[in-house]
């Protein structure tokens, strides 16, 4: 009886240990398992059309299950294409951390993706809004010092674009135009840095050319990598250092100065000279125009970050 018994205890500890192991590895599958994707699209495109749904499903085949919010600045696609254009920047980063601060999926940390100016624009939403926390932002062709010239603009509708250059050339920094125009929003005149500086809207801010907010500091510092891709060849961001934070020197257009040479690095003004000591910058190049790249550069590069 005494042997059948602790028979009985033996077999019932097993089947604890057993239950208790299963739960374990399923705690653990779901602790390793990688971070939600946001995904803010560039000029012309949508959250849900276009280069966007490519962009998608590089992420879902290279990470089977993983959630994938692309934002939609908008109540439907033509919207969010229309707002690419002419809502207030402001605004939409106003509305992007209301989204992702709603969203359940996204309450420990995601990871983000930008791409051309939309690459800048979640970048203000790593400044604004630490609340769901973004662990690694990726920016692919993102003019993070702004642009100065519009080479070829992308988008279904080329009347739209010589729109652009027309309102652009008219004055770019006249308030109507800074406050409904985006490609105005992140203009950057090296010929009149004091105008850009004082006129500027969004990307002066962003960028603490006004002064300096330490929230903004602080909460890209919390970044665990921040990585930005540079199109060699791209024909769409002028001028191509912009995407590795260079831009032109002050008073011409032609010579340009890097990351390392600008004040905001030299004084710290956004933290990146800290985080790049600590080795949370990534620059990474592609020898192609602007945003293309294959899927294994894709999976090489970029997956490692997401995982």
């Amino acid at each position: 009886m005494q042997k059948m018994a602790a028979q009985g205890v033996s077999c019932c500890l097993l089947f604890f240990c057993l239950v208790l192991g299963a739960s374990s590895r399923k705690a653990v599958r779901n602790s390793t398992q990688s971070p939600p994707v946001v995904i803010w699209h560039g000029m012309g495109d949508s959250c849900c059309k276009g280069l966007t749904l490519h962009f998608i499903r590089l992420v879902k085949e290279a990470i089977p299950g993983i959630y994938v919010l692309p934002l939609e600045i908008g109540s439907t696609v033509e919207e969010d294409i229309k707002n690419g254009y002419f809502m207030n920047l402001n605004d939409q980063v106003e509305l992007v951390c209301n989204i992702l601060s709603k969203d359940k999926k996204l309450q420990n940390g995601y990871n983000a993706m930008g791409f051309s100016q939309g690459g800048q624009f979640i970048r203000a939403v790593a400044q604004r809004c630490p609340s769901p926390a973004m662990i690694n932002l990726i920016t692919f062709g993102s003019p993070h010092q702004g642009v100065y010239g519009v080479p070829h603009c992308p988008g279904e509708s080329s009347d739209i674009c010589d729109w652009i250059r027309k309102l652009l050339n008219y004055g770019a920094y006249r308030s109507l135009i800074q406050n409904h125009l985006v490609q105005a929003e992140y203009w950057h005149d090296p010929l009149n840095e004091e105008l850009y500086r004082n006129k500027s809207v969004f990307l002066a801010d962003i960028n603490q050319e006004r002064g300096i907010n330490e929230s903004y500091k602080e909460n890209l510092m919390k970044l665990k990598k921040f990585v930005m891709i540079k199109f060699l060849k791209d024909s769409v961001v002028d001028p191509i250092d912009s995407e590795w934070f260079g831009f032109y020197k002050a008073g011409q257009a032609k010579d340009t100065y890097t990351l390392q040479e600008s004040i905001l690095y030299k004084e710290d003004r956004l933290g990146l000279k800290a985080m790049d000591k600590l080795n949370k910058l990534e620059f990474l190049s592609v020898d192609g125009d602007h945003l293309q790249f294959s899927q294994e550069w894709f999976n090489t590069n970029i997956v490692p970050y997401l995982n």
